[in-house]
């Protein structure tokens, strides 16, 4: 145990930053289908290092790119992201220092998207790459983020198409100085596959809904404090080095009993006051009650200083589902960097 001891933490600091001046990465995903020019209002975009766009898939053809934007990719009210949308949010971000990236797929893939299954088979692997990285150049994207989830993910890789994809793409970006990353569980059968970590800039861990619908203990919190500390541990017991990880921080909630499913941080502070941001729950957790589990600014910030002192990034689902003067992300990224900073001293 103490010579495990001895290695998590050689790798840990072996991961300090170059550059004790930097932002180091707080990642924040956008979720156009939800509508993008909404999420492009929010406050506080400015403080994420890395937007993930959220998300682009593929015709059946493999096509990406349409005559007026992106082939597959809904921004709300039925409309696809348009070239003027990604060239303002890509013009806006850089303008600040920040990049941005396309994700790929989602945890449901929509009507117009292809069956990832055949796409990247063999004899459409490589065109689908090569529109990828046509959209990347098109639009002056920084790279590409991967997150195939779950039953899915793993049929892809059970047929051999994962990792061969994940090697050609990362090639084809890396040779453009475009950086490609990954969402990914940390339970089996919703992790990335072992074989394609090496390739990947960077992955995050999706720390949250330990809890749902129709999973997890009855009354229990979907992402809490210790399951952060766990998953960290577990990807850099890995061999993935602490700064190719970034944590994820949920800005929601979720509901059980007679409350509905989904709350976002914002909503929580409208309907029950902002000072319930200072809790993780409204009403009771136990199984058969009505209550809400979220991560407060409290344990939000906790969790962000965690990231910094191990010398991993942040990584927030999403963006829109901050309060609306962007308080969430401005005391996480102030927790941020007083772990970034105990670390370094």
């Amino acid at each position: 145990m103490r010579r495990f001891i001895i290695i998590l933490l050689t790798m840990l600091f072996a991961a300090a930053p170059a550059n004790a001046t930097d932002r180091g990465t707080v990642v924040g995903y956008i979720a156009a289908f939800k509508g993008l020019d909404r999420e492009m209002n929010q406050r506080g975009l400015d403080r994420y290092t890395q937007l993930d766009l959220a998300f682009v898939n593929p015709t059946p053809a493999g096509e990406v790119v349409s005559a007026g934007g992106l082939a597959c990719a809904p921004a709300g009210g039925g409309a696809m992201i348009s070239d003027a949308q990604l060239r303002a949010l890509v013009a806006s971000a850089h303008a600040h220092g920040s990049k941005v990236i396309a994700s790929l797929g989602g945890a449901v893939i929509p009507p117009c998207g292809a069956d990832w299954t055949q796409v990247l088979q063999p004899a459409m692997r490589s065109t689908l790459i090569a529109n990828l990285v046509e959209m990347v150049e098109r639009y002056d994207l920084d790279g590409l983020d991967i997150d195939l989830e779950g039953e899915l993910m793993m049929r892809i890789d059970a047929a051999g198409n994962y990792a061969p994809f994940v090697r050609d793409l990362a090639a084809a970006l890396h040779a453009r100085s475009k950086i490609l990353s990954a969402a990914t569980g940390s339970y089996p059968g919703g992790m990335v596959p072992d074989a394609s970590l090496p390739y990947f800039d960077l992955i995050g861990i999706m720390s949250y809904d330990a809890v749902g619908p129709t999973w997890g203990a009855p009354g229990g919190e979907h992402s809490t404090y210790a399951q952060a500390l766990a998953d960290l541990t577990l990807w850099i017991g890995k061999g993935v080095p602490a700064n190719k990880l970034a944590l994820g921080v949920p800005f929601y909630g979720r509901g059980f009993g007679s409350y509905r499913e989904g709350w976002s941080l914002q909503d929580i502070a409208a309907q029950f006051g902002e000072r319930q941001l200072d809790s993780d729950v409204v009403g009771k957790r136990c199984g058969g009650c009505d209550y809400i589990t979220f991560n407060g600014l409290s344990t939000l910030e906790r969790k962000a200083e965690l990231a910094g002192a191990w010398g991993a990034g942040v990584m927030v689902w999403e963006v829109g589902q901050d309060v609306q003067d962007g308080r969430a992300i401005r005391q996480v990224a102030k927790a941020y960097e007083r772990g970034r900073a105990y670390r370094r001293h």
